[in-house]
């Protein structure tokens, strides 16, 4: 067991709207119709149109699995007991990537390219919930 509690995210206004999404088990991103373009992560102008048109939307959280590596040794001391851990980039259907971690995988098993699917990971104590992801 690490010596040290894991850091949690911090809800900020602009980024509210997707934690709390999380928080009911939904994944909800932005959407900037200046661009046509899904955007994350969250922000208060759409990038390259610098536009004020941020809309939140539902997107179902299927993707590829865009990259990944396997940390055995751990990243700081407050993943001291969580080795080894499948760091990835989950590349969204909907387009934007997100930095995430595999879980329910042997890493072994893990190919660039394949479907992932998200997983919902609460933690009452801090607040928050967590998105990671598993082979589809």
């Amino acid at each position: 067991m690490s010596a040290f509690e894991r850091p949690m995210p911090v809800k900020t206004p602009t980024s509210a709207p997707f934690w709390d999404a999380l928080a009911q088990h939904r994944i909800v991103i932005q959407f900037s119709p200046s661009s046509g373009e899904y955007v994350f992560y969250p922000r208060v102008r759409a990038p390259h149109t610098l536009a004020n048109d941020l809309e939140w939307r539902e997107i179902s959280g299927m993707g590829t699995l865009y990259s990944f590596t396997v940390a055995r040794r751990p990243v700081g001391p407050h993943f001291a007991d969580a080795v080894p851990q499948l760091l990835a980039i989950v590349e969204w259907d909907e387009g934007p990537r997100f930095s995430t971690e595999m879980v329910n995988a042997d890493p072994g098993d893990l190919r660039v390219g394949m479907r992932v699917r998200p997983v919902f990971f609460d933690y009452p104590e801090h607040d928050v919930t967590m998105l990671r992801y598993e082979p589809a």
